[in-house]
């Protein structure tokens, strides 16, 4: 990273597909701040989100489908020094692009987060957060919701995100962790407590940690994705 990192820029790039609930808050926390620029790189939506991103005067690149194929579209794209990763019914927190620029100063980092809270009331929803800021502290292991951000030149370094229909931002951090420290900012980012809402905090947990499992076993990202999807998706 080159010395004038404080006044680096930064490109935040949020993959979206049917994200027109989200999508003008989650643009709407990226601003007022120098130095920035917002890319949606959309993967073939039928709502209205591109024009909702258009309308906002954001850069709308289109894309094939898949977090992983977008998110390496939008960084080539990037006309930044750092890269910010933004999933798009996340918001990012007041002085958010301070709080990067500061994180990547520090000695031997190639990547951070921010710490996770989800927008919903229940209590289970607490012990959620909890897990994963322990987590990401203690083991370096922050996860796509948690805003993950890096230089361009160590994304390009390692490759990009790896294309795989799942597990793209945890093997992106097992990668990133071999070359160096990945730091947590203690500010959160908010995130939307929908998927945990649609099937149970529990059950999610749950299929969460059943995912991570059968990839570190060895199960292809492929079947683990069907699965995951009819898991998902599957009435109660």
């Amino acid at each position: 990273m080159s010395q004038n990192i404080d006044a680096a820029r930064i490109s935040i790039i949020i993959p979206t597909l049917n994200e027109a609930e989200n999508i003008k808050e989650a643009i709407a926390t990226t601003q007022p701040n120098t130095n920035i620029e917002v890319i949606v790189v959309d993967g073939g939506s039928d709502d209205d989100t591109v024009a909702i991103a258009q309308s906002l005067g954001v850069k709308v690149i289109s894309s094939s489908s898949g977090r992983a194929v977008q998110m390496n579209t939008g960084a080539v794209a990037a006309t930044g020094d750092i890269l910010l990763f933004l999933h798009a019914d996340t918001c990012l927190p007041t002085g958010f692009d301070d709080m990067v620029r500061i994180a990547l100063q520090q000695p031997e980092t190639v990547a951070g987060a921010f710490n996770l809270r989800i927008d919903a009331s229940l209590l289970s929803l607490r012990w959620v957060e909890w897990g994963i800021n322990v987590r990401s502290h203690f083991y370096q292991m922050p996860y796509g919701d948690q805003a993950i951000f890096l230089t361009k030149a160590v994304f390009q370094q390692i490759g990009g995100f790896p294309e795989l229909p799942i597990m793209e931002d945890f093997e992106l951090m097992r990668r990133l962790k071999r070359i160096g420290r990945i730091v947590i900012i203690p500010t959160s980012v908010v995130t939307s407590a929908r998927r945990w809402l649609q099937k149970g905090v529990f059950k999610t947990t749950l299929l969460n940690q059943i995912v991570i499992i059968a990839y570190l076993l060895g199960v292809s990202p492929e079947r683990i994705c069907r699965w995951y999807r009819r898991e998902k998706f599957k009435r109660i």
